[in-house]
């Protein structure tokens, strides 16, 4: 099997469950022909650099997967038929991957999804403590005037 991806955008006004709809189609047809889907990645609603088909923003989403090259030929053949689609693309990363090879992608897909949940979960945290400082801070500025005051 060989290691592609493939990036495709999609019509922005299309609502969560068409959006969900589609990726599930491309994965599913991704494993029907024995492949296995790596990691599916959604970057959600962004600006197009360019107007596309008459939208200026798209849906982007990128799936990372292995299969036959058969497969490449069914996807692009579906996505060409389908209007809800606005640009794709994919690539080959590799020719050969052995199922060990697609077993340590997941993991290092899996891993650095973990760290950005983590970097997140400390980010909200560190702003939560910031924000009760500051407040702190405020509570003990007003204590000092009263204080001065009197």
């Amino acid at each position: 099997m060989r290691h592609y991806e493939t990036t495709f955008i999609l019509r922005p006004n299309l609502g969560e469950d068409q959006f969900t709809e589609i990726i599930e189609r491309t994965c599913a047809i991704i494993t029907d022909d024995g492949g296995t889907v790596i990691d599916t990645d959604r970057w959600g609603i962004k600006r197009l650099a360019y107007e596309i088909k008459k939208e200026v923003q798209g849906y982007y989403v990128n799936l990372n997967f292995a299969a036959p090259g058969k497969t490449i030929n069914e996807i692009e053949r579906i996505f060409r038929i389908d209007d809800r689609l606005l640009r794709y693309l994919t690539i080959k990363l590799a020719d050969n991957m052995d199922q060990d090879a697609i077993t340590r992608e997941q993991n290092a897909f899996a891993a650095r999804a973990a760290a950005v949940e983590t970097d997140e979960a400390e980010t909200e945290t560190e702003a939560a403590t910031t924000e009760e400082t500051g407040e702190q801070k405020e509570q003990a500025k007003t204590a000092e005037k009263t204080t001065a005051n009197e």
